[in-house]
């Protein structure tokens, strides 16, 4: 059977092969004796083999999966075999998918499989970095550190994803009630005063009729408007699924004027933290930063980092690849160099991932102090005027009458 695989050397270079072999178990402890590192492999010719087939739409719950390995590296620093602590935590764990998954990497692993090449066969639920992790813990005998420092890495990372969606609840939770408000005003209230002005027999105010059309127009169309709006909806989703049209998509989210940067600090950041864990877990560079291309959210910079990664191949330092390509902040080029410098780079990726995420809580502190005075002055105005223009017509009355 003939695999397509990308393989890692011991020097870093990485190479994409085709190889033949009796099963995917048997190709990857072949690969093993020869000293390369399996980053992936699939069937040539094959979507997937019948094991393999678990749902893509479901998903591993991220508490669940570190709860999982922080037992698992627990069991392994107690001496208990790895095999039978499989066995036990499969039992403990309660969601279907998760647990189809550890069934089938227990059955794996007795069968004599590495837990690397059992978790690689579930990569679309699995983290790629979780894998290349995995492979070093084995080449290096350190597997419960590598857990370890990989449930740490996770931790991090979900903290400042946390702090960045709790930033923005009260500004979105402001728009939200302010756009009810305003709907109520524009669907119940205007066609109610709209047929009490009809009564006067006479002309409204410009900004009254336009107020009143604009009402006449939502209610009369509501249900195409709603329509247009899913349709739209479910377009631009599956337009956002093309590989190109995703790169296309991030590379014009870093272009936003505060959101941009924002964005940008945060994928470095999850860029850095990320080499950093491979590269301390002993993956060489190259292949570190093949996974680290995968790994990081925004399409646009990964493959930024996926050139950073061939011109590192041939040759080059990571910080002079990476001064070439506009993406990278001059701080994250200027602490790589460094790094590569003083032969400490893990550490400065390190200190570079902790900087930009005190930057994104800066940052964001300061968007929410803003934002909030700003989007009620905006909402103030913009239910301030549908007011006015809604009582116009009696304000001039009043004015006929005292007269």
């Amino acid at each position: 059977m003939e695999f397509h695989c990308r393989l890692g050397t011991a020097t870093g270079e990485v190479l994409e092969q085709v190889v033949t072999a009796e099963s995917e178990a048997r190709l990857r402890h072949e690969m093993g004796e020869k000293g390369l590192y399996v980053l992936s492999v699939r069937p040539r010719g094959l979507v997937a083999g019948p094991r393999m087939a678990l749902p893509s739409l479901r998903r591993i719950a991220q508490r669940e999966f570190l709860v999982f390995n922080q037992e698992l590296a627990t069991l392994l620093k107690a001496g208990m075999p790895l095999v039978r602590s499989l066995d036990l935590l499969r039992r403990r764990v309660a969601s279907p998918t998760f647990r189809r998954v550890l069934d089938d990497v227990h059955d794996r692993v007795r069968g004599g499989a590495a837990l690397s090449e059992a978790f690689e066969a579930h990569a679309d639920l699995v983290p790629g970095v979780y894998t290349a992790s995995l492979v070093a813990g084995e080449k290096s005998g350190t597997l419960e550190q590598v857990l370890r420092r990989y449930v740490a890495y996770e931790k991090v990372v979900a903290s400042v994803r946390r702090r960045t969606i709790s930033a923005l609840i009260y500004p979105a939770i402001l728009l939200g009630l302010s756009a009810t408000v305003i709907a109520i005003i524009v669907v119940r209230a205007v066609p109610a005063f709209a047929g009490f002005y009809e009564t006067f027999g006479r002309e409204l105010p410009l900004a009254t009729r336009v107020l009143i059309a604009l009402s006449d127009f939502l209610l009369a169309f509501w249900p195409l408007l709603l329509l247009g709006a899913a349709g739209s909806a479910l377009f631009l989703a599956a337009w956002a699924r093309v590989p190109a049209n995703r790169v296309r998509l991030d590379r014009w989210l870093l272009a936003l004027p505060f959101i941009g940067p924002t964005a940008q600090k945060f994928a470095t950041s999850q860029a850095a933290r990320t080499l950093s864990t491979l590269l301390g877990g002993g993956i060489p560079l190259v292949a570190a930063l093949d996974v680290t291309a995968r790994a990081v959210g925004n399409r646009h910079m990964a493959v930024e980092l996926d050139s950073v990664g061939r011109r590192v191949r041939e040759g080059e330092s990571v910080a002079a690849a990476m001064s070439v390509r506009a993406v990278f902040p001059d701080v994250a080029v200027k602490m790589v160099e460094v790094g590569e410098s003083t032969g400490a780079l893990q550490e400065m990726l390190a200190s570079l991932a902790d900087f930009y995420d005190e930057e994104i809580d800066t940052s964001l502190g300061r968007f929410v102090t803003l934002i909030e005075p700003i989007l009620l002055v905006i909402m103030g105005l913009i239910i301030a005027i549908l007011l006015l223009s809604l009582y116009l017509p009696v304000f001039q009355l009043s004015s006929v009458v005292g007269r």
